[in-house]
C-alpha cells in the first residue's frame, strides 16, 4: 500500500461530502490503472489517499505531479504549488503546506491598489490554486507569484468574456445550478482549476455579477468574478 498526502484541503461545511467528490474525481482520473483508492484527513484537513495495487506507485506519482505534497518549509529557488488562503491588508498568504505571504511589493504586476482590491478585480477567492517562487532579495527572503500564474489571471482579465470563480463545487454541481437557473446559454464552459476549484466562462453578453447573482443562493461556495477588459 502507498500512502500519499496531497496539497488539496478538505474545506466546505460538509467535509464527509467533500471527501466523497474528491474520491469520485480521482478514482475517474485513475480508472485506467490497477489500483484502489481510499480517502482520509489529515489533522491539517489535508487530503490523503491510501493507495492499493499493481499501479499504486504511477498512481502517487500522477497524484504528487498533478496536486503537489505539503512543504515542510519554504526554500529560496523553488516554485511551489499552493493555494490562495487569505488577503490581508498588506499582502496575499499561501498556503504550499506552510503559510507563505506575497508581500504588496510583489504583486506590482497585477497593477495598482490593496491586496484585497486586487483579489476582487482578479475573481480571486481562497483555495484557488496557486504557483509561487520563493527568493532571497536583500538578504531577506520573500515569495512571488510566477510569470505563468500572473500571465494566466491576465489572460483571464483581458478576455472578451466575464469569468465566475466558485471554490468547493464539483463540475456536475456548478453545472446542475446553471441549468436549474436557466443560464446554460449564457455560458461557453466549466473550466476546472483544481479538484474542487472552478471557472464559468461567459459568453460575450453574459454579465458575470449576474450569474453569481442567480446560482450563488444555490452553491454555498466562495465566489469571484473576473470582468472581461474586452468585452
Amino acid at each position: 500500500m502507498k500512502k500519499v498526502v496531497t496539497l488539496q484541503h478538505v474545506y466546505g461545511k460538509n467535509k464527509e461530502k467533500t471527501i466523497g467528490s474528491i474520491k469520485t474525481l480521482v478514482e475517474n482520473e485513475l480508472k485506467d490503472l490497477d489500483v484502489k483508492l481510499e480517502i482520509s484527513v489529515t489533522p491539517e484537513n489535508w487530503a490523503e489517499f491510501s493507495l492499493e495495487g499493481d499501479d499504486e506507485e504511477v498512481s502517487a506519482n500522477f497524484l504528487v505531479s498533478r496536486y503537489g505534497t505539503p512543504a515542510a518549509r519554504a526554500e529560496p529557488g523553488k516554485v511551489y504549488i499552493g493555494f490562495l488562503q487569505t488577503f490581508e491588508e498588506g499582502a496575499f498568504l499561501v498556503n504550499i503546506g506552510v503559510p507563505v505571504r506575497v508581500e504588496a511589493g510583489e504583486l506590482v504586476a497585477l497593477g495598482p491598489g490593496k491586496p484585497k482590491q486586487l483579489a476582487a478585480r482578479f475573481g480571486l477567492v481562497p483555495h484557488l490554486p496557486v504557483e509561487i517562487e520563493v527568493f532571497v532579495a536583500n538578504g531577506k527572503q520573500k515569495a512571488r507569484f510566477t510569470k505563468k500564474q500572473l500571465d494566466l489571471w491576465w489572460s483571464w482579465k483581458k478576455a472578451a468574456t466575464d469569468r465566475v470563480i466558485v471554490n468547493g463545487a464539483t463540475r456536475s454541481e456548478i453545472k446542475s445550478a446553471i441549468k436549474k437557473t436557466g443560464h446554460g446559454r449564457d455560458i461557453y464552459e466549466v473550466e476546472r482549476l483544481g479538484i474542487l476549484e472552478h471557472a464559468i466562462i461567459c459568453r460575450e453578453k453574459t454579465d458575470g455579477p449576474g450569474i453569481v447573482a442567480a446560482i450563488g443562493p444555490r452553491m454555498k461556495s466562495e465566489m469571484g468574478v473576473v470582468i472581461g477588459d474586452s468585452k
